[in-house]
C-alpha cells in the first residue's frame, strides 16, 4: 500500500477514534465518585492512554512497503 494511502486512511481512522475516545473518557469520568484525588486520577490515566493505541497506528503509517524480493535461501 503506498504511503500516502496509508497516512490518508491512517489520519482517516485516527481522528475520529480520538474525538469518540474524548468524549467516551468525559462521560464516564462523569460518573466517577465526586472525590477530588480519584477524579484527577482518573483524567490523568484517560487523558494518557489514548496514546498507546495512536502510537501503533503512526508507526504503522510511517513503516515503509514491505521488501517482495525472496528471502534468501539457507543451506
Amino acid at each position: 500500500m503506498p504511503m500516502r494511502v496509508k497516512k490518508l486512511l491512517g489520519f482517516a481512522l485516527f481522528l475520529p477514534a480520538l474525538v469518540l475516545y474524548f468524549f467516551a473518557a468525559a462521560a464516564l469520568g462523569e460518573r466517577v465518585p465526586n472525590f477530588q484525588l480519584l477524579k484527577v486520577s482518573y483524567f490523568l490515566i484517560a487523558g494518557i492512554a489514548w496514546a498507546f493505541p495512536a502510537k501503533y497506528l503512526m508507526v504503522w503509517m510511517n513503516r515503509g512497503p514491505r521488501s517482495t524480493k525472496p528471502a534468501p535461501e539457507q543451506d
